[in-house]
């Protein structure tokens, strides 16, 4: 890595987690355990499987303001980058926003006579299939397209600027429904739960907006740079 970068392979993990507790969602989606005692990111990361390099690219990209993509320094595995997509993918469509959703059946009112919180949890559906189509749509198709770029196979039917014009950002509703939730779901009795849903989905919005810029400006271009490889090989 780059020593401009906050992070390096000799930093304590555990250091790198007390200075930013959202990367332990990046742990998790490179399947990384606790328990590391004193030990430093490379050391951590080799002995249970991980390229260091790419969780160190993953986690200076989320912890720092500014990012910018280069060959000169791409030194991190794409293969290890979409497993932790994937693994991103599975959390957020099988656990996250699952367990929004219990939460917003305990904080309102979704009884026949109340309108809005039978509109809240209608929109929330909506956007929860919206979301599983998007992620579907990654690892069926895009990944499946990134895995033939790496065994050498260039396709004249698609490429990763299509993906790119179209990768439209998830995390847009999510505004719209905590608006919904704070400008017009009347208050009732004990506010306690509805306000820890709605912590709970600014979380998931700023995770769902940090995904997104890792497919963007991590993942697009280092695709991009493979296609752009095996076309000269081609010439």
């Amino acid at each position: 890595m780059n020593e401009q970068h906050k992070y390096c392979a000799t930093d304590k993990m555990s250091d790198l987690i007390c200075d930013n507790y959202s990367l332990l969602m990046v742990m998790s989606r490179f399947g990384l355990s606790l328990g590391f005692g004193d030990k430093n990111v490379k050391d951590v990361c080799d002995s249970q499987g991980v390229d260091y390099r790419t969780f160190l690219a993953v986690a200076n990209f989320i912890s720092e303001e500014q990012y910018s993509y280069s060959e000169t320094e791409n030194d991190w595995s794409i293969p290890a980058l979409m497993d932790y997509l994937k693994r991103a993918h599975t959390y957020f469509l099988d656990f996250n926003l699952p367990a929004i959703r219990r939460k917003l059946i305990e904080a309102i009112d979704c009884s026949d006579t109340d309108d809005v919180a039978y509109l809240i949890l209608k929109f929330y559906d909506e956007y929860v299939k919206e979301v599983r189509r998007h992620m579907e749509y990654e690892n069926e198709a895009v990944f499946t397209y990134v895995d033939g770029l790496l065994q050498g196979r260039l396709s004249d039917r698609y490429d990763i600027a299509t993906f790119a014009s179209k990768h439209n950002q998830i995390d847009t509703k999510l505004k719209e429904l905590k608006n919904i939730i704070i400008k017009y779901y009347p208050e009732k009795g004990n506010n306690n739960l509805l306000n820890a849903v709605l912590f709970d989905i600014f979380n998931c919005e700023q995770d769902l907006a940090s995904h997104c810029r890792v497919e963007d400006y991590m993942f697009v271009p280092a695709v991009a740079q493979i296609e752009r490889r095996l076309k000269d090989e081609q010439c």
